[in-house]
């Protein structure tokens, strides 16, 4: 092209990193110092358990009947060993200590090789000092193992004698030391940095180190480098992500770039990524030996730069397991193959012994456990035989302890409490009770909500928007507590504002959610409901699954974070569809298990007090309330025959009642701020001076109802209404569908999405009107709906 006549001869410039906090370390150079260097002995040891637990992965594999991910489980396993054994400081007696050390196993397709970990380490303190051992409800034992990819209905005969646990395909908290519930491709790195965030903010002098288990395939996801620039920022520098680079995923064996070639799914390295984020980074170019694998671990934890740091180990998925590569990440060795049993032989010839071969023709669910069971005592027996192997197990996890008590870990003075914040009066404090007339948005009303409850627990909540601290008033939350702007674990670390990476939804609800998850904070979130509500699905059911299982194995409460659903629908409408969205309830309300999330739906600031004492008090795992932008006119409830705001808190309540002995002319359902604000300011008066007497109902919270006694919702709001009542709403049609259960009733219904298109761009006023939202349609809508109605029951009467 002629262009390029323009510009040959010219040069590309050079590029430079700006300067870092942060340092690199390549492990070659530091084994060139003398000053630490393992014995062969501890070599040696490794070099045993490394290969006692490979064998457990080429065991539970092929007796899961071929599932869960031998590959990764293997080439992270030396790394996860080296920590455990060696590394972190913590009371193998006491899962629940919080000044334990936590290693977080944010790839959590690795889940196979954590149940083999763990069920090692509880052999090896059974065999050799079993005073150790926890409770058996903390321990993961061998005979654990049975259970794994099962679930609590399982019937085989020696899962139900030993009572092993069931243990899910992905890790939760069910297991002893896992606080998280991970899988979820990037969502298990931005969860394991909240729980940094925790540590850091409670154990502020030296905070618990979180170490993550993750590998180059979860560092593709786009909400891995948002937590990852957003952990640099905030310098929390007890993070270190240990990272297990074997270059293969499911499709592919080269992943990044490397060594000049490039990736077939990114074109960094994980050095690279880290480092331009900030990181520390440390560079193990054979992820397979335990002299570097121990050199580095031992580096991260002299590291004084304040940056958290990444150890980055070159290893090879699925190493002597007989398949190498992608072949091995999600499958393995065919049941009871050649290929398994020769993964065995490496076993069988050090420890002078044959492991089982199971005979039959076809894998029969009870002879196939059987078979699993006699492998594992055969390794059992392997283990009560070395008893060198043992002892040096056991005198490394003492040695953990002791790490742990020599640290003296205290919690800081006034760290934050909790308990009040579950133990609200229904009654709000007066500097919330907002007088009729006076105007307030209710985005800023549940901020200072949350803003008074974070003064109650002394900071026990923190704040994260996507670039909307102001917009959505969630600045209010951290208002009072440490310097102005964000928290910062060196220099600012009394702000209860989080600096989630910017505009990042995704990360944020990982990052609060696993704030929540260290169980001492309650992670609150901010954004345009259009986004948050899809972009925080992932974080929040992963939340609800790791509380449903923390509550599971300790019998305590879940941990709640708050999402809030900003901007939501008509009532944004200068910003058009893309913003002004009417969906993001459906994505929520009643699409968990009961109790584990809650949607609040709030019309007035009035209502957002006693809706958020209930939903605290209740204990779920997610709260998203829902509050629309603009300033609203407090109304004068008493003045409109409304009653108490208060009622609010049972998830329904009557804005209009039959009067006695007339003609009752059927039933009205409201959710929605701008559809119950039209309502009560320009509809109700006229549908009074009509005389057009309906049972008129606003929604607060379908999952408050819920919660409610048989008895007390069907007084509240009987069924037989559902079946004649019309709704409208400022979201989609389904939300309706519980209060709303005739064809007819939603064939009147109104909602923004009647038309069957999106809104355009205008002020609310005219949002509602091409939507049919305005008052003159609701009143036309409403009268034509009663008039209908009357004339049936007339029918009906003849």
């Amino acid at each position: 092209m002629a262009e390029n006549l323009f510009f040959s001869g010219i040069k590309p410039s050079k590029f430079s990193i700006n300067g870092k906090r942060s340092e690199f370390y390549d492990v070659s150079d530091v084994i060139m110092n003398p000053k630490y260097k393992p014995t062969d002995e501890e070599l040696a040891f490794f070099e045993k358990t490394d290969l006692v637990y490979r064998t457990l992965c080429a065991v539970l594999y092929n007796f899961a009947v071929e599932s869960g991910h031998p590959g990764g489980s293997i080439s992270s396993g030396r790394i996860a060993q080296a920590l455990v054994f060696e590394n972190m400081a913590y009371d193998f007696s006491d899962p629940e200590r919080k000044d334990n050390d936590l290693l977080s196993y944010s790839a959590g397709h690795k889940a196979l090789g954590l149940y083999a970990l763990w069920a090692l380490r509880n052999e090896f303190v059974r065999t050799g000092s079993p005073s150790m051992l926890p409770e058996e409800k903390f321990q993961l034992r061998l005979e654990d193992l049975l259970g794994f990819r099962k679930n609590s209905v399982n019937s085989t005969p020696l899962f139900k004698k030993f009572r092993a646990k069931p243990l899910d395909g992905h890790p939760t908290p069910a297991t002893p030391f896992v606080k998280l519930a991970t899988g979820a491709s990037g969502a298990g790195f931005a969860a394991s940095i909240g729980l940094g965030l925790g540590a850091a903010d409670i154990f502020r002098s030296d905070p618990p180190r979180v170490n993550i288990i993750e590998g180059e395939g979860g560092l593709t996801a786009g909400r891995v480098s948002e937590a990852a620039a957003s952990a640099a920022t905030s310098r929390l520098n007890n993070i270190v992500a240990h990272i297990d680079w074997n270059q293969s995923s499911i499709d592919s064996d080269a992943v990044c770039a490397e060594d000049g070639k490039p990736g077939d799914y990114v074109q960094w390295a994980p050095e690279e990524l880290f480092y331009i984020n900030d990181w520390n980074v440390i560079s193990v170019h054979n992820g397979l030996d335990f002299f570097q694998i121990l050199t580095a671990q031992k580096l991260a934890q002299a590291m004084d730069t304040g940056q958290p740091t990444a150890v980055i180990y070159r290893t090879v998925k699925g190493w002597k397991y007989g398949l190498e590569g992608k072949i091995s990440h999600g499958t393995g060795h065919g049941f009871s193959s050649p290929g398994y049993y020769g993964a065995l032989d490496e076993f069988e010839k050090t420890f002078g012994l044959k492991m089982p071969r199971y005979c039959s023709a076809r894998p029969d669910p009870e002879a196939v456990e059987s078979c699993f069971y006699e492998t594992l005592m055969t390794i059992r027996g392997a283990l009560e035989k070395d008893k060198d192997l043992v002892e040096t197990a056991v005198s490394k996890l003492a040695e953990a302890k002791k790490r742990l008590e020599e640290k003296k870990r205290k919690e800081r003075e006034n760290a934050p409490y909790l308990e009040k914040a579950y133990n609200l009066e229904a009654e709000p404090p007066s500097e919330l009770v907002f007088k009729p007339g006076a105007e307030i948005a209710p985005g800023e009303a549940l901020a200072l909500c949350l803003k008074h409850v974070n003064d109650l627990t002394r900071g026990g909540l923190m704040a994260a928007s996507a670039d909307l601290y102001n917009s959505t008033s969630a600045a209010l939350i951290g208002k009072g507590f440490g310097e102005e702007g964000f928290y910062n674990s060196v220099s600012n670390p009394g702000s209860r504002l989080y600096s989630a990476g910017g505009i990042c939804e995704d990360a944020m609800g990982g990052i609060m959610s696993g704030l929540s998850a260290f169980s001492r904070h309650i992670g609150v979130t901010s954004s345009y409901a259009a986004f948050i509500a899809p972009l925080e699905h992932i974080s929040a059911r992963l939340h609800c699954i790791g509380e449903q299982a923390r509550k599971d194995l300790t019998a305590g409460y879940p941990a709640p974070f708050i999402m809030i659903n900003a901007h939501y629908g008509p009532k944004t409408g200068e910003d058009g569809p893309t913003h002004a969205d009417s969906q993001p309830l459906q994505l929520l309300q009643e699409n968990f298990p009961a109790g584990s999330l809650i949607t609040l739906t709030p019309w007035e600031p009035s209502e957002i007090w006693p809706l958020l004492a209930e939903a605290l008090f209740k204990r779920p795992s997610v709260i998203a309330p829902f509050v629309t932008r603009p300033a609203e006119k407090i109304p004068d409830r008493k003045a409109l025959g409304l009653p108490d705001p208060k009622l609010a808190a049972k998830g329904i309540y009557p804005l209009m009642k039959t009067g006695k002995g007339s003609a009752r002319r059927g039933t009205l359902v409201i959710q929605g701020a701008a559809s119950a604000s039209v309502f009560v300011g320009e509809v109700l008066g006229e549908l009074k001076r009509a005389g057009l007497d309906l049972n008129v109902f606003y929604v607060t919270s379908r999952e408050l109802f819920n919660l409610l006694p048989e008895q007390e919702k069907e007084k509240l709001y009987p069924e037989a209404l559902a079946f004649e009542a019309m709704g409208i709403t400022d979201f989609t049609l389904p939300t309706l569908y519980p209060w709303v259960r005739s064809q007819e009733g939603l064939k009147r219904s109104l909602y923004p999405f009647k038309k069957g298109r999106y809104p355009g761009s205008g002020k609310c006023e005219k949002t509602l009107e091409e939507a049919g939202l305005d008052a003159k349609t609701q009143f036309k809508a409403i009268k034509d709906y009663a008039l209908k109605t009357e004339k049936n029951k007339t029918t009906e009467a003849a």
